[in-house]
């Protein structure tokens, strides 16, 4: 098999906002796309940008039981605020479609199954996906000192300190996809990385260790 150099991050909204797409390749600016379609968004993973690994923030799993999934319950514990996904039927009748970004979710990582299968264990062998979440990645790196009200600037800073070029990130969708494909990054060169919960209801994939801060200079 080829050595893993291209990672996608993915950041998830609804219908009308889409996919936010970025690739890095040897862990520099590579691509970015953006597209409310999962199956042209899973071809361009596949056969435009030649991804080996693919993070995705939206939850690769229903909740089972209404409640919390494991893996949100556990980034609680850690004091990393989260979504709770909810059940599918629930999602799909909520009256003002409010979960609709998750199963736009679905729908990719249904898009993806055939080249990017869900990851079920670590390390990742082969092409897949993952989830993640770029306010826990951001608390990882930063120490447990996320903040959501300096989001940009913080992600901003993880990513210049990875040697990313900013330029093309203009909005927090870009900034935040680009943290996910950093995370894919870290995750396929084999740097240290946290699973959060389990493969029957999902892991949520995140880099460096509880409570330390990481050096992430990677270019």
């Amino acid at each position: 098999m080829a050595p893993v150099n291209t990672t996608v991050g993915i950041d998830v909204g609804g219908p009308r906002k889409g996919f936010h797409a970025v690739a890095l390749t040897g862990g520099a600016y590579a691509a970015q796309l953006a597209t409310s379609d999962a199956e042209a968004l899973a071809h361009w993973c596949r056969s435009v940008v030649l991804a080996s690994l693919i993070a995705i923030d939206a939850p690769c799993r229903w909740s089972i039981d209404g409640r919390a999934r494991p893996c949100e319950r556990e980034l609680r514990q850690q004091g990393i605020i989260c979504f709770a996904s909810p059940t599918r039927q629930a999602a799909a009748c909520h009256p003002s479609g409010y979960y609709d970004w998750m199963l736009q979710g679905e729908a990719l990582y249904r898009a993806l199954e055939p080249s990017h299968p869900l990851a079920t264990a670590l390390p990742i062998d082969g092409p897949g996906c993952f989830e993640t979440f770029p306010h826990a990645i951001t608390w990882h790196l930063c120490g447990g000192q996320a903040q959501a009200s300096q989001k940009r600037a913080q992600r901003r800073e993880l990513l210049q300190q990875a040697g990313i070029d900013l330029a093309p990130l203009t909005s927090i969708d870009w900034i935040d996809a680009a943290l996910c494909a950093l995370t894919a990054w870290i995750v396929a060169a084999g740097g240290a990385c946290v699973a959060y919960g389990e493969p029957q209801t999902g892991w949520i994939v995140v880099p460096g260790q509880p409570n330390h801060k990481m050096p992430i200079t990677l270019a």
